[in-house]
């Protein structure tokens, strides 16, 4: 609650009524308020860095503060405000009434004449008369690192002519007052009468002509500091805020920014982006919102070299203010330049000390209904209330989940009592994914249909848990959450790292201390990212199923070649798993499908022979230099070279599966030193998994040929006991901790370190049998990789054995 209300200050300016911003720093946040602090220190400390700000001047608080003392409206604000806090008055009464006294005032004479002649001033330096400027609100306790204050005041663009300008300004200051902004700080605790009001106007950007949008240098969902991440759509900025477009989104990879050779583009999606914000040509509104032309629509907004200026300003901005940040872009479509129309701190996760993560998993199955971007990475379930004003929440029940095309400021009081949060339209930097976070709310947000699906009262559960895909189910299903105290983990000599299924799986497990990743399945990416078959890329026209056929079109729209879609999505699927964990080392087993599982690929049936026993048949190694595949192992050999070459994720290990004799080994080293992957050069490490009973008897032969091993237990298992792991009947023999496969394993890491040999292990016996996490230490592993969920149990299984082995 705000603190008691006092006087308003009264005294005469002491200062001049405006200033220009390159004149002004963060130092004058009271002075010009946080956002017009943060243009003029970028324009002032970035400019020589290439960073592009327009220029403008603000006015001052003190002029806010003579505005008020010239229309007599501190005493009746202040009575307004005590009639709110004593329950006389309604928050729309309240702030109805004190934005009027500011809309009905005048400026006063010397404020007047300074903001017409700067603004002529500003035409002269531009070149035009009556030129179109933004004209926007800097409240002076804004942007402060543990509250955002974003979107409460309002912003004005295409603002032409001198009566208009004032017009705007006026509509400025009452803008402190809206209803969404007097809850808002009454929420965050801050007091009404201590806050002033600047007044930024800028040189209008084009973007109409181009595009726009909102950058952050920190991931919004996971908190993950090392990537930008970008949203854009065309036209100018305000529709994604709202909420009113589904915007294109870029992630880049912070670490190889500073390498000219490096394009660390981790992901690029195409937004829907219908409807784009432009100038309007008559009448009173100064814009409009028109559809986009489907050539739009098809198209990113960004070039590649766009994505990265903006990135690499981006860092220059964080590491100047020394903290993550929010900022807003703007290309102008005349002249292709690109400009930050504001920058704030990132308040959700930029100030977050805790040392606890919170896991939440659906414990029961059920089928989505609805797909939309996931916030957060929380569950919520009850009854679905849709919204199409912020107006409805008189009758809003506190926990149900609000349901809405889209929000903006005006529904954050409502948005306070909901349990989660579902929406027709937006992207990750929308108005409702920013307050969501903000509120720590679980939202699925862009689904296109929630509004037209869903009915009101219908029992829902909404899961952010398992990626960047929010999912909505009928139904109220178990889940649970499991709060991990990081920093009760344990430290061990032993290498603990994690084994990663998914990008979307990488992002949310980088806070665990793990040494980097020591299996990354590289089919698990293929079948959720690329999800065709390579060779039915390589040779489309062989596909005759036309169902696979339009899915392939579908996917590879955009590409010249369907064989470039399978490389560069691949890429940066494995890029983006290898980012969280950077720089240490990313193992990546290369495609370990076995045949009967290719085929299930869209297009894989043509390409695959029908085996008896897949799991001994075509996979691995002997699959990479047959003539059924060799085309395809070509193209995740290039995959990886672009993934740590040109994306720079140069902590990628390379792993071969299932190599069955020295021979194998050489010719698929040999095909990969041929498409770029040469052990030894540019830094490549190339491991081996160890499963097959010959990996163990032969050991020093395949340590000559490799830089590291690691055991595959399920296999080993499998193969040594000659039990079929998938089988049923045999469940009861198949155990790793038998005693022949365990003296395979002491047998293997033993010879290894011999030859200089690292060896790890991936797989769940080291945390469901602490004996087995013993044995593994007494054997002297070198690191033992798992699932995430599993990570905190072994980790202290393994703390344990080493404290009781002689010497640990």
């Amino acid at each position: 609650m705000s603190s008691p209300i006092a006087p308003l200050p009264q005294a005469p300016m002491a200062e001049p009524p405006l200033l220009w911003l390159e004149t002004v720093g963060v130092a004058d946040v009271p002075r010009v308020g946080g956002k017009n602090a943060s243009l003029g220190e970028m324009i002032g400390a970035l400019g020589g860095a290439g960073v592009r700000v327009p220029p403008g001047f603000a006015t001052t608080a003190a002029s806010f503060r003579d505005y008020v003392a010239e229309n007599g409206i501190a005493t009746a604000m202040q009575a307004q405000l005590a009639a709110f806090k004593a329950g006389k008055a309604s928050l729309q009464e309240t702030g109805a009434a004190i934005r009027r006294l500011f809309l009905d005032g005048e400026f006063p004479a010397a404020t007047a004449a300074a903001i017409r002649e700067a603004y002529r001033e500003l035409g002269r330096r531009r070149g035009l008369s009556d030129p179109a400027v933004a004209v926007r609100s800097s409240a002076t306790a804004e942007d402060l690192p543990n509250a955002s204050f974003a979107g409460q005041q309002e912003t004005f663009l295409n603002v032409q002519g001198e009566a208009t300008l004032l017009q705007a300004c006026r509509a400025c200051y009452a803008s402190l007052f809206t209803d969404r902004a007097i809850s808002y700080r009454e929420m965050q605790g801050f007091d009404h009468l201590k806050v002033a009001l600047s007044v930024g106007v800028q040189a209008m950007v084009r973007a109409d002509l181009g595009g726009s949008g909102i950058m952050f240098t920190i991931d919004t969902e996971s908190g993950f500091p090392g990537v930008v991440v970008i949203s854009a759509a065309w036209g100018l900025g305000e529709p994604i805020v709202q909420g009113q477009v589904d915007p294109d989104r870029y992630l880049v990879f912070k670490a190889p920014l500073a390498d000219p050779a490096c394009v660390p583009i981790l992901e690029k999606t195409l937004g829907g982006k219908a409807r784009k914000m432009i100038y309007a040509s008559g009448g009173s509104a100064r814009t409009a919102l028109v559809a986009t032309r489907l050539r739009e629509r098809k198209s990113f907004v960004l070039e590649d070299q766009d994505i990265l200026q903006l990135a690499r300003w981006s860092l220059a901005i964080e590491q100047h203010y020394g903290r993550p940040m929010d900022m807003e872009w703007g290309r102008d479509g005349e002249k292709g330049e690109l400009w930050i129309l504001q920058a704030r701190p990132e308040t959700v996760h930029g100030t977050r000390q805790s040392s606890t993560l919170r896991s939440w998993r659906l414990t029961s199955k059920a089928q989505p209904i609805l797909r939309g971007a996931a916030v957060g990475e929380a569950i919520a379930a009850g009854p679905v209330r849709i919204a199409h004003s912020p107006d409805d929440i008189a009758g809003f029940p506190a926990g149900a989940v609000l349901v809405a095309e889209a929000t903006d400021p005006d529904w954050v009081p409502l948005m306070r009592k909901a349990a989660g949060i579902i929406t027709d339209h937006g992207g990750a930097t929308s108005h409702a994914a920013i307050v969501s976070r903000e509120l720590g709310l679980p939202a699925v947000i862009g689904t296109q249909q929630a509004t037209s699906l869903l009915r009101d009262g219908q029992q829902v559960t909404l899961s952010c848990a398992g990626g960047e895909e929010g999912l909505v189910y009928d139904g109220v299903l178990d889940f649970s959450a499991t709060d991990i105290d990081l920093a009760a983990i344990p430290k061990t000599r032993t290498a603990m790292m994690l084994n990663i299924a998914t990008p979307a799986a990488a992002l949310r497990s980088w806070r665990l201390p793990s040494q980097g990743v020591g299996l990354a399945r590289m089919e698990f990416i293929i079948n959720a990212v690329v999800k065709a078959h390579p060779m039915a890329l390589l040779r489309f026209d062989a596909v005759t199923d036309p169902a696979a056929r339009r899915e392939i079109e579908a996917l590879t729209s955009g590409y010249a070649n369907k064989a470039d879609y399978f490389v560069e999505t691949l890429a940066r699927g494995v890029a983006r798993i290898a980012a969280p964990f950077h720089p240490h080392p990313v193992i990546v087993r290369m495609s370990d499908f076995k045949s009967n599982e290719y085929a299930h690929l869209l297009g894989g049936a043509g390409f695959e022979p029908v085996e008896e026993n897949p799991m001994l048949g075509l996979r691995g190694a002997s699959r990479y230099y047959s003539e059924r595949y060799r085309e395809g192992f070509v193209l995740e050999c290039r995959a990886m070279v672009a993934a740590r070459e040109t994306i720079g994720a140069d902590n990628i290990i390379l792993m071969i599966p299932f190599c069955r004799t020295p021979a194998e080994a050489d010719q698929v080293l040999a095909l990969m030193a041929e498409h770029g992957l040469k052990r030894g050069e540019k830094g490549l490490q190339i491991y081996m998994m160890c499963e097959i009973p010959a990996n163990v008897i032969l050991t020093e032969e395949f340590a000559a040929r490799f830089d590291g091993f690691s055991i595959g237990s399920n296999d080993l298992t499998q193969l040594v006991l000659g039990v079929d792991r998938d089988s049923a009947e045999l469940r009861g023999l198949f155990d790793e901790r038998d005693e022949a496969v365990k003296r395979m394993i002491a047998d293997v890491i033993r010879r290894a370190h011999l030859c200089g040999i690292k060896v790890g292990i991936c797989g769940e016996a080291p945390s469901n049998h602490p004996e087995f996490a013993a044995f593994l230490v007494e054997c002297g592993i070198d690191s033992i990789s798992l699932n995430p969920d599993s990570f905190v149990a072994a980790a202290r299984r393994v703390a344990e054995a080493e404290t009781a082995r002689p010497g640990g």
